[in-house]
């Protein structure tokens, strides 16, 4: 399916002014995802995943984030060559995703879950992470990974409040390393973020930390270096517009995100 719509050109986030983007994948027809900006790497890891719904996810993510960051930087989503920045915990070639040949400072971030996709983009490290709130075998499992204090703190919660804070201590938590660019290469039970009360995170030092607001079921979180500007990020729905073949005609720009 092709539509024939204006190419939307985003200005870059300015500093201390993250961008946040969600995408619904059960919002998107079957059979319409623009598969063919992927490349072959992302083409191969969704072939790899077993499970229907795990390959519509991983794809309508993919094909979200490459429309994003085109129309960011004046490229079509098939002209997005990603790379990876060094490593901090070892050196290796598997850091924070980057994109090759161009000159913008542009930062992102992708995760996806269950039937959500959110994407960070900024003008410095970042890193966004979107889990369901999990049961409370898995709660406990997931707990024995953490800070000392953080295991201390859900463990004086009643059983019933686990999962909900635990899943808004995990995203804080995976956020902030993705936004290292370590990922779980670095030890989660290194950095203290707080027990996942409503009350909010405690960023490590020269970071901001943040819960996101999204689906009933969820919890998400992004973490920027340095400080933002007054209210945080917006959370800027995606459409089905923004995952579908386009056949592009004069750019329209639609300036920052509100």
């Amino acid at each position: 399916m092709e539509h024939t719509l204006p190419r939307v050109v985003r200005e870059l986030p300015p500093p201390g002014s993250p961008a946040l983007w969600l995408l619904r994948v059960s919002d998107v027809p079957t059979g319409i995802l623009d598969e063919e900006v992927l490349d072959a790497t992302e083409r191969r890891r969704a072939a790899s995943l077993m499970r229907a719904a795990d390959r519509t996810r991983f794809t309508a993510a993919h094909v979200a984030l490459r429309g994003l960051l085109g129309s960011y930087l004046g490229l079509r989503p098939e002209d997005i060559h990603f790379g990876r920045d060094t490593c901090p915990c070892c050196g290796g070639p598997h850091g924070r995703p980057t994109v090759l040949g161009t000159d913008h400072e542009l930062f992102f971030s992708l995760s996806h879950r269950g039937d959500l996709a959110l994407v960070g983009t900024a003008a410095a490290p970042i890193g966004v992470d979107v889990e369901l709130v999990s049961d409370q075998d898995t709660t406990a499992e997931l707990a024995t990974m953490l800070h000392v204090d953080e295991q201390a703190e859900l463990a004086a919660l009643a059983p019933a409040s686990r999962p909900r804070a635990m899943a808004r201590l995990w995203t804080r938590k995976e956020a902030y390393l993705k936004g290292l660019g370590t990922g779980l290469g670095r030890d989660p039970a290194l950095d203290y973020v707080g027990s996942g009360g409503p009350r909010g995170p405690y960023p490590p030092s020269g970071w901001t930390l943040l819960d996101v607001p999204v689906d009933r079921g969820y919890a998400a979180a992004i973490a920027v270096r340095g400080t933002l500007g007054v209210g945080g990020p917006t959370v800027n729905r995606l459409s089905v517009l923004d995952v579908v073949r386009h056949t592009w005609d004069a750019p329209q720009a639609v300036g920052k995100p509100p």
